[in-house]
């Protein structure tokens, strides 16, 4: 669907956007359990809030069809996930605002752990340590050799991950990911997937094969995982098209990416999501439009830790009379995907959202869940239509047509 024409009708008020996405969001009911994380959890705050809101389910990508966090959170800002797709690679290295240029290749790193047998054991090296990653990526490139007439980079994110960059002429990014996202089985090996990409497998692969002997001795990250490689591109801003001054409230490297390349000024890193709501609150009057990202929803999600992920649910809960306090003329709540402890992955299921604004038709939606919400206002619905919803519930459009 294009919603291109949102560009033309939007204006710049003084109105007020809160979008608090809480990453993989969306649950299952499963082990035994009664219901879905959000319907085990204690949300009396969420709920209130629910009764006050227009509420219903949001598809990021398509029914049926699993969405990687980029085109998922693409789609939330009001960017055409299949337009604007692309690889992790550029979102990571934006994140941790490592300058790319038009001669790069980037992919996002996993450190894993490797078995005896040369097989994946865990695709994420028990969630090492940032400072561990910090040092294995020095060690990396202390010691790896690098062909003639290209340049090598490998900069760290946050636990377990990183960004690889490949610099020099005639790269492209039409190469297969290494990362099969399964344990039991050994890393893929980059695959072209264009004859113009042949000279970058072979590249890609030659450096693997040195990143594997140089941390042969380490433990738990013995071996890395690459996917999302992407070459770099430019992204019209949420200024240039929807008038909107944004600024991003978001810890991980890759949230701060998709939001840099979008044009958000990104908030400085903070310890926790209580000091990510004292960021919004010290900066109400800077801006108009407000992306507040929380991460550990979709983490304990992917541990398959039921609990856990009930527990960051509740935590939000008891942070939302102070947002609340701010009055915001639109207040959104939602996630960018489903990660169901149960299936400790992203999953494509439709996600929960409501919509907070004195402009908005009150359902009756009660509670703030996934069974709950298919009976609200919205219905089920893209979530490349979440944008345009806000705009027009705050006042930032303008009557389309005579």
């Amino acid at each position: 669907m294009d919603n291109s024409v949102l560009d033309k009708l939007t204006v710049e008020t003084e109105s007020k956007i809160i979008f608090l996405i809480m990453d993989g969001l969306g649950g299952l009911q499963a082990n035994g359990k009664t219901g879905t994380e959000l319907e085990e959890g204690n949300i009396p705050n969420l709920d209130q809030l629910a009764k006050d809101s227009i509420c219903g389910l949001l598809d990021p990508i398509l029914p049926g069809v699993t969405p990687g966090s980029g085109p998922a959170h693409f789609a939330l800002f009001g960017y055409e996930p299949m337009k604007f797709n692309i690889g992790r690679g550029v979102l990571s290295a934006a994140g941790v605002e490592f300058n790319l240029t038009d001669r790069d290749l980037a992919a996002r790193v996993n450190f894993c752990t490797l078995d005896d047998n040369g097989n994946v054991a865990d695709r994420r090296a028990g969630r090492i340590a940032t400072e561990l990653n910090e040092k294995l990526c020095e060690k990396i490139k202390k010691n790896i050799n690098i062909p003639t007439g290209y340049e090598f980079f490998m900069q760290p994110e946050k636990e377990h991950r990183a960004v690889f960059v490949l610099r020099g002429a005639g790269l492209d990014d039409a190469l297969s990911d290494t990362d099969s996202q399964q344990t039991g089985v050994p890393p893929r090996d980059p695959k072209a997937m264009t004859e113009e990409a042949e000279k970058s497998a072979v590249l890609v692969k030659g450096l693997l094969a040195q990143i594997q002997e140089i941390l042969a001795d380490e433990h738990p990250a013995n071996m890395i995982l690459l996917r999302g490689f992407a070459k770099h591109r430019r992204y019209p801003s949420l200024y240039k098209r929807f008038k909107l001054r944004a600024l991003a409230i978001a810890n991980y490297p890759m949230y701060r990416g998709v939001s840099k390349l979008v044009g958000m000024e990104l908030n400085p890193v903070t310890p926790d999501v209580p000091t990510q709501i004292d960021a919004l609150e010290q900066r109400f009057d800077e801006f108009d439009f407000f992306f507040v990202h929380v991460k550990y929803t979709d983490s304990r999600g992917e541990d398959g830790d039921f609990a856990a992920k009930v527990k960051v649910i509740e935590e939000v809960d008891a942070l939302i009379p102070r947002i609340r306090k701010l009055d915001p003329d639109v207040f959104v709540i939602t996630g960018d995907h489903s990660t169901p402890a149960y299936l400790k992955n992203h999953s494509w299921h439709p996600v929960p959202v409501l919509l907070n604004a004195g402009t908005a038709r009150v359902d009756r939606v009660e509670k703030f869940d996934e069974i709950s919400c298919i009976n609200g206002g919205l219905g089920r619905q893209p979530s490349l239509n979440l944008m345009g919803l806000s705009l027009g519930h705050a006042l930032k459009m303008v009557k389309f047509g005579a």
